[in-house]
């Protein structure tokens, strides 16, 4: 049997929206298994934004039960939950959320400096570590403001790694990126999902639920469909039938 990573019960999340009462989640139940690589799609207002704050210990459900690796997230108070995404929890962003004039290894160093366990030597070993495992064993020096938008994504990914957290949670990880950086990243995610990763991957673009074992779809709060991907494309196959570009 493989492990429980994110185990959801019944999760509803409602907003105070002046005299309205906003209903986000209505009502989510569904377990990720260690290994899976998910993502998860809807169209603005399906409770997707809602989902991945809570999956991300950033939000609590107004009811229903959370559990992140076994342990149940919904009574913790917000330092216990910040201490349980700092451990458990690798995000990838959209908008990279690097530190600008940061070299590439002081980024990824920055979610080790909330463990005092992890002194500043074992800090810089991981992070290079981790940049090496992301292609950019290269660019350790590198600033955020000489890279691009792909190499930025790869130290955002990198960071995500470096505490070897039970789940990478990425929030439109290609949404910035033209198609052949997309690509180039989806191929990471995929390495890393066959390393055993487990991935949670949010997402608008249909075209990525290809890529990933399995797609659940969200409207209007409710999971509308939650199915498995027999048929998974290769990225690297999709990334090497792309036309080159004009200054390849």
């Amino acid at each position: 049997m493989s492990k429980k990573v994110i185990e959801l019960q019944n999760i509803k999340r409602n907003f105070q929206v002046g005299d309205e009462i906003v209903h986000a989640l209505r009502g989510i139940t569904f377990t990720i298994n260690e290994g899976e690589f998910v993502t998860i799609m809807g169209t603005s207002g399906s409770g997707k934004s809602t989902l991945l704050n809570t999956l991300g210990c950033l939000d609590t459900p107004s009811s229903g039960e959370y559990y992140l690796d076994g342990i149940s997230v919904r009574t913790m108070s917000k330092s216990e939950r910040a201490i349980l995404r700092n451990r458990k929890i690798g995000f990838v962003f959209q908008n990279y959320n690097l530190l600008p004039k940061t070299t590439a290894v002081e980024n990824v160093e920055l979610p080790l400096m909330y463990n005092a366990k992890v002194g500043a030597a074992e800090r810089r070993n991981r992070a290079i570590e981790a940049l090496k495992a992301v292609g950019l064993g290269d660019r350790l020096e590198h600033k955020s403001n000489q890279m691009s938008g792909g190499q930025m994504q790869r130290v955002a990914i990198a960071r995500a790694l470096v505490n070897n957290p039970a789940v990478i949670l990425a929030d439109e990880a290609t949404g910035n990126l033209d198609t052949r950086t997309s690509f180039e990243i989806l191929v990471l995610f995929q390495e890393l999902h066959a390393e055993g990763r487990t991935i949670i991957f949010v997402t608008h673009n249909p075209d990525i639920a290809q890529y990933s074992s399995r797609n659940i779809r969200l409207r209007d709060g409710h999971v509308i469909e939650d199915t498995v991907n027999n048929n998974i494309l290769s990225a690297s196959e999709a990334l090497a039938a792309l036309p080159k570009n004009d200054d390849d």
